[in-house]
């Protein structure tokens, strides 16, 4: 079973070499234009080479091969490249890429793990098979905070202590495919001692949800990516919901993508709440609000939309 928003989802394309090709989903992208004049940013991280006005929106742009470790793009090759602008992580940004290939449908369940080969510092979250071609799915969030890195403040959550003790008890599971997402979840529940589980991906989230049930202590707390290989968190959402043994769980869906992704589409793919990256006591509220509801015995399950 497939969700809506799951079918409107695909790869945009493009290339950072001369051969190799790199993809984003195409839900973090606003716009592609060309190269337009740039002002110079004093003081900027060094893959940002200057700002854009893009449509009366100040936005900075950073030369992407640089940022993942490739040479950076020579100016005098400016004019010849496009600027993707994307909207993730609460903020507007431009990547300057040497070519734009094409906007391609994408099954994320033939999404992969990254080989080994690639490198445990590769800037991934997947590969796939585009037409007898590998493409490399890019984590953005993990280049976003290389650049821009998160004030401290949104990596801690304030609890108090009698909140701290109705999140202890609910079984709670993590599901993100960026090993950056993970590590800064990981690190906000263990630095006010809940327990968890992680997952780094849909199918795998999935089964360890089914395998808990089973042995009847199902998970109370699912905080999931939207974008992940496998299966995405809208389809994640649909297989909870469409299971009796785990569609009591309190759904959060936790994106990179903007605010546009609203409570209301979280609503109909039986998600109760949608939040942006990443601001640690903003999420530790809403898992808290999952909790009050199950121990007060309240109906958990929101009917989603489920065709």
């Amino acid at each position: 079973m497939k969700s809506k928003a799951n079918e409107s989802q695909g790869m945009l394309l493009f290339r950072l070499t001369a051969t190799q090709s790199f993809a984003i989903g195409t839900l973090k992208v606003r716009e592609i234009v060309p190269f337009c004049p740039l002002t110079a940013l004093p003081g900027s991280h060094h893959t940002v080479i200057g700002t854009a006005n893009i449509r009366g929106v100040t936005t900075p742009v950073i030369d992407m091969a640089k940022a993942i470790g490739y040479k950076p793009v020579p100016k005098e090759e400016y004019e010849r490249c496009f600027i993707i602008i994307t909207d993730c992580q609460r903020r507007v940004v431009g990547f300057l890429v040497r070519a734009i290939e094409k906007i391609s449908e994408c099954d994320w369940r033939n999404i992969t793990s990254p080989p080994d080969t690639l490198g445990t510092k590769a800037f991934l979250t997947g590969v796939m098979d585009v037409d007898n071609k590998l493409v490399q799915l890019l984590d953005v969030e993990l280049i976003m905070y290389k650049i821009f890195p998160y004030e401290e403040d949104k990596l801690h959550p304030v609890l108090a202590d009698v909140d701290r003790e109705k999140l202890k008890p609910m079984h709670i599971i993590l599901i993100d495919d960026s090993s950056l997402a993970r590590r800064q979840l990981s690190e906000a529940l263990d630095s006010i001692n809940i327990p968890y589980e992680v997952s780094n991906n849909g199918l795998d989230a999935l089964e360890k949800m089914k395998n808990a049930a089973s042995e009847g202590r199902p998970f109370d707390i699912v905080v999931s990516d939207i974008e992940m290989p496998g299966i995405d968190g809208y389809e994640l959402a649909f297989e909870i919901r469409n299971n009796s043994a785990l569609s009591e769980a309190y759904l959060i869906l936790h994106t990179s993508l903007s605010s546009e992704i609203s409570v209301d589409r979280a609503h109909q793919v039986g998600a109760h709440e949608a939040l942006t990256k990443f601001d640690a006591t903003e999420l530790v509220n809403a898992m808290l609000r999952g909790a009050n509801l199950k121990t007060t015995g309240e109906h958990v399950r929101l009917e989603g939309a489920i065709e």
